[in-house]
């Protein structure tokens, strides 16, 4: 074999790295050993006890976390209408002034779950945008109509 392979470990000759392998303490095995009486449990109480274990997510009698926690989810009002915000600020930055409804607002990325749509009024508006939304707050749409456009709202 070539000088550079024989120097490789193989398998067999391998062996973990000074120091990181530690043997067992062995307890309960007399004073002399260095682990004997208690053998490292202290003295009395519920740890010193054979068969010490106690369940997942015992917490000493208190009430348990999993039991304080309410039982049911919440809820959801099955007529309940989500909308997506949309600020007169992100309008103006982003937008040229012309017509614009939710699909366009998608396309140009402004938009982007499947939501209504709700224009809201923080920032200002320069530009003529005449918009098709979902609803509106009063100030967002007196700001759109002082600029020279205009708000429908779609059903």
């Amino acid at each position: 074999m070539p000088p550079s392979l024989v120097d490789l470990s193989m398998l067999h000759t391998l062996k973990p790295n000074p120091g990181s392998r530690r043997t067992r303490k062995k307890v309960a095995r007399g004073n002399s050993g260095g682990g004997g009486t208690t053998a490292g449990r202290g003295t009395k109480g519920q740890h010193a006890r054979s068969g010490k274990g106690y369940r997942f997510g015992f917490e000493g009698g208190q009430v348990p976390l999993i039991r304080r926690q309410p039982k049911l989810g919440g809820f959801t009002h099955p007529r309940r209408k989500d909308f997506e915000p949309l600020n007169l600020d992100v309008l103006e930055e982003e937008l040229d002034a012309g017509s614009y409804d939710p699909a366009a607002l998608r396309m140009k990325r402004i938009l982007r779950t499947g939501n209504r749509v709700k224009l809201l009024s923080r920032g200002t508006v320069t530009k003529k945008f005449v918009l098709s939304v979902h609803a509106a707050s009063a100030k967002a749409k007196e700001a759109v109509e002082k600029a020279g456009g205009s708000v429908t709202f779609i059903d």
